[in-house]
């Protein structure tokens, strides 16, 4: 939330330096035009009086040049704190040309106030060289400003944009499942790791079907137990598919095991491939809480309604 508000803010001081780029460019137009301007009807005595007293204290208005620098300024400000939709057709040769039309037009075109051409036509060349020329240098900055955020021109699907750095060290211990990983950052790959140093406080692997959630995590997370010595209890909902895995996986690390395991398998599918399991049998029930969830888990098997 506040890195929100952050943006924000800063979204608004780039609003406001813009508007200030703006008003210099309104104000030089006022000042050099003012003939043209109050020939139209535009008078507004706080304004001059305003300006007036910039030209004697400042000198503002002593060159036609120091209100469009500051107007660049405001403007060039404004269009690097200013990130922009991204566009793959941005190139520099794009922005040079922009730019240096942008400039011509602006700072170039102070002459067209002393052509021999009725007042109101030269003015209105004037705003339209200046108007032109400032629309220029705005898309010019602002996709300077894009291009120098993100390369756009080398990476199309901003997978630099996205990444960042990962865990490269391996963290073992004889609990951990360590998860081999591979990512991309400033302009390299990284061999990286997951490492799961206290699996007992359990992990969710969430994925759409067929993702990859098996051959990425839960067959790794049956290896590594079992080579750590485990006993494993496997709910393989796709059988034979992880049990296989899990079988083969324990016959070759059997020596990893102080006793001996045995491996079964309880298939409700096909009792043929099933061993036998009496869980109401009396070893089981070391009192009376076993014998009320045994009863309490068969009654809701034999009918789903009361679950």
């Amino acid at each position: 939330m506040q890195n929100e508000d952050d943006l924000r803010g800063l979204a608004k001081v780039m609003e406001f330096m813009r508007a200030i780029s703006i008003l210099f460019v309104v104000v030089n137009i006022y000042w050099f035009c003012y003939q043209s301007v109050r020939e139209w009807g535009i008078d507004i005595g706080v304004v001059d009086r305003i300006l007036l007293g910039f030209q004697r204290t400042a000198g503002l208005f002593s060159n036609i040049l120091w209100t469009k620098l500051f107007s660049v300024l405001f403007l060039a400000l404004s269009c690097l704190g200013t990130k922009g939709v991204k566009e793959q057709k941005i190139t520099w040769r794009r922005i040079i040309l922009c730019g240096v039309s942008g400039l011509l037009l602006f700072f170039g075109n102070g002459w067209l106030l002393a052509l021999p051409l009725p007042l109101p036509a030269g003015t209105v060349l004037y705003i339209a060289t200046l108007t032109a020329g400032y629309i220029c240098l705005l898309m010019a900055g602002l996709w300077m400003s894009r291009l120098l955020k993100t390369d756009l021109l080398e990476d199309v699907f901003n997978v630099e944009n996205e990444s960042f750095m990962q865990e490269t060290e391996l963290k073992e211990n004889e609990y951990s499942v360590n998860l081999r990983t591979r990512f991309w950052f400033r302009g390299r790959a990284y061999d990286g790791w997951i490492n799961l140093v206290n699996p007992f406080r359990a992990t969710m692997v969430l994925g759409t079907p067929g993702s990859g959630k098996s051959y990425a995590i839960i067959n790794q997370y049956i290896k590594q137990t079992i080579e750590k010595g485990y006993s494993l209890f496997l709910y393989d909902f796709k059988y034979p598919d992880l049990s296989e895995i899990a079988y083969n996986h324990l016959l070759a690390h059997l020596d990893g095991y102080k006793v001996k395991p045995k491996f079964y398998v309880i298939n409700f599918d096909n009792p043929r491939e099933s061993h036998r399991c009496n869980p109401i049998h009396p070893d089981f029930m070391t009192d009376i809480s076993d014998a009320y969830e045994s009863a309490y888990t068969i009654m809701l098997n034999l009918n789903r309604t009361w679950v």
